[in-house]
């Protein structure tokens, strides 16, 4: 029994070792070359760390070694940081031709830069917990918030990679908002910009596209879609606005579907429920399904009534 598996085992090895030579894209083996995932889900972890001190932490966590817990957590973050950026950098034509030694000098010297935005990031998401608290009349307390709720992990995390993707480091940013996606359900483009005050409600299902902008003081719910007309032409729409533009004090409720880059939903406006919008909307606009006709059957006989629109 033993040696027949043990045969067949080779066999595979031997037939998918052959496969690994026809040099497409999935037959890569050299995985020094690519980016380590744990080791970016690492780094969002220490960095959650850093940005709230006293909610996650370290079993060694104590007040008065605040300090040196810091110390300690932006050393490992930067040396982390710093070798995934290497790495990922030879995917840039400019970095092409560079040494091991020049490549990490650049991760290390792109690392400082994001770390110097750690306070920017820190009050930006500080905002976001004040919409969320002041937004969902659900919330106990503010740390509930900070512990459980998948919308603002999903919106730390899109800080963090579009502070990244700003600074032109490749792949990396992706990882680390798929790496949440994965967690919420929450798909957030590292290129997407978010203005402050920002509160996900519930969260599944919301999709966020590259070049989407979102203003101040925004709200959205479960199954909305910020997203491109249309993606047929592939790689040719590479780096053009696809996605809408959302100005301020907007609330965009759940399965609403705003798509387009030349679609702006203007300020103080409100989108209902399922909504499809593909046009750009005035502002202080409330937009809402039309009625829609319900039938109701029970036993032989049936009714039928219609379900009148949402007063806002």
């Amino acid at each position: 029994m033993a040696h027949r598996l043990e045969k067949n085992v080779n066999i595979l090895v031997e037939t998918l070792m052959a496969d690994y030579e026809q040099g497409r894209d999935i037959d890569v083996v050299e995985d020094f070359h690519h980016p380590n995932r744990d080791d970016i889900v690492k780094i969002i972890t220490q960095l959650q760390n850093i940005i709230f001190p006293g909610y996650y932490k370290n079993k060694n966590y104590r007040v008065y070694t605040v300090r040196n817990n810091l110390s300690m957590q932006l050393e490992d973050v930067l040396y982390n940081l710093s070798k995934q950026i290497s790495i990922v950098l030879k995917y840039l034509p400019e970095h092409a031709g560079k040494s091991e030694t020049e490549l990490l000098y650049e991760g290390e010297k792109l690392s400082l830069q994001f770390l110097e935005k750690l306070t920017d990031i820190r009050a930006l998401i500080q905002t976001d917990l004040e919409a969320a608290y002041d937004g969902d009349p659900a919330a106990f307390n503010k740390p509930e918030i900070i512990f459980s709720y998948p919308g603002l992990y999903a919106i730390m995390v899109n800080r963090i990679a579009h502070e990244l993707y700003l600074l032109n480091v490749p792949l990396l940013p992706r990882i680390m908002t798929e790496y949440a996606h994965t967690k919420t359900g929450i798909d957030i483009h590292p290129g997407a910009t978010l203005g402050k005050y920002f509160f996900i409600d519930h969260g599944t299902g919301i999709v966020i596209g590259e070049t989407t902008e979102i203003g101040d003081n925004v709200k959205i719910y479960q199954g909305v879609t910020l997203g491109a007309l249309s993606t047929r032409d592939g790689q040719k729409l590479h780096g053009k606005k696809r996605h809408p533009t959302i100005e301020d004090n907007v609330t965009i409720y759940a399965g609403a579907s705003i798509l387009g880059g030349n679609t702006v939903i203007g300020h103080d406006t409100v989108i209902g429920g399922n909504a499809f919008i593909t046009t750009s909307i005035p502002s202080n606009t409330r937009v809402s399904i039309k009625a829609q006709e319900l039938e109701y059957k029970q036993g032989k006989r049936s009714t039928e009534a219609v379900v009148q629109s949402q007063e806002w």
